[in-house]
């Protein structure tokens, strides 16, 4: 067996150096493409010559239209268990295997952390005036004593809070499932909808992206912030109504928001969000650290060679 093996979207050409491809040598051979995500044409005349490909997150979307014109295709392997760009159905109706991995679990809570003190204590801004030159340019805000509130308490969620009562804030959690049962087993208080809003100093979103979580965010909710408040998204795009959030922060509705990820990606080089001064922006670095790749694409190889000897693991179609 020698199976053409694509390894696609490295668009920081790191995914040869994290772990040792070589352990694919007995079933074929890795290409790795540093290209990103194109339409569908493109893609198919991108990957047609292979006949697995290893997809990073959702990075390019495999609909049913790239699956049919791909018909070498045999394996997708995504980095982590669930991949909202990878029709399954179709890639199930089409014969395609579709593995995945485990996550590092750290990854997003930290990065979100990162933000959360860099956008209150208005890092970017100090930091390009020391590297022009200048010096403070302002006032950083506060956490202890501040009120954070959580939408969506889930694994990421529930470590976001633990890091937030450690600097001794209150933490507030809501979302359609969370009772104040559960919400209380994690040391955080359950509130409606319409108070999580009204009551954080820093509303941070960790809701996984659905029909029903799509524009959860919305005009009416932003509305019901503080003034002062900040937003920090580093969950999905969409939950966010992004000409909403423009909106208010071009109004000074809200005192600034910290973003890593987008309703579209990359972003294209016109958003607002890329020259608003109460933005702190990131291109979707929530999950690109180094144990959280090695991770992956470590389980990509143990994945392809279960796959080959027949007896394929973490199946996801």
């Amino acid at each position: 067996m020698s199976l053409q093996i694509a390894v696609i979207d490295d668009w920081q050409n790191v995914a040869r150096g994290v772990v040792d491809w070589s352990a694919l040598d007995a079933v074929g051979q890795v290409q790795f493409l540093h290209d990103y995500p194109a339409d569908t044409a493109t893609m198919i005349e991108r990957l047609k010559g292979f006949d697995v490909i290893c997809l990073m997150r959702e990075r390019s979307t495999f609909d049913k239209a790239l699956l049919q014109g791909l018909p070498r295709l045999k394996l997708l392997v995504t980095g982590g268990m669930r991949n909202a760009a990878v029709d399954i159905t179709a890639a199930k109706a089409l014969g395609v295997t579709v593995c995945g991995t485990d996550s590092y679990k750290q990854a997003a809570p930290e990065l979100t952390w990162a933000l959360i003190m860099a956008s209150t204590r208005n890092l970017l801004a100090e930091a390009n005036s020391l590297r022009a030159g200048g010096w403070q340019v302002g006032l950083g805000g506060d956490l202890y004593g501040k009120t954070l509130g959580v939408l969506g308490l889930g694994s990421i969620g529930q470590k976001v809070a633990q890091f937030a009562q450690v600097f001794g804030m209150r933490v507030i959690a809501w979302s359609e499932n969370l009772t104040p049962e559960r919400a209380a087993q994690s040391g955080v208080t359950w509130v409606s909808k319409q108070a999580l809003f009204e009551q954080a100093d820093i509303l941070t979103v960790h809701l996984v992206l659905s029909e029903r979580s799509r524009h959860l965010v919305d005009a009416q909710a932003l509305g019901w912030m503080k003034p002062s408040a900040r937003l920090v998204n580093t969950s999905r795009g969409p939950i966010v109504d992004e000409q909403a959030l423009v909106s208010a922060l071009e109004s000074g509705r809200l005192a600034g928001a910290a973003l890593d990820v987008f309703a579209e990606e990359p972003l294209p080089v016109d958003h607002p969000f890329r020259r608003l001064s109460t933005v702190l922006a990131t291109p979707h670095v929530g999950y690109v650290s180094e144990q959280n790749f090695r991770q992956f694409y470590a389980q990509m190889i143990e994945d392809i060679q279960a796959w080959a000897d027949g007896t394929p693991i973490r199946m996801l179609a």
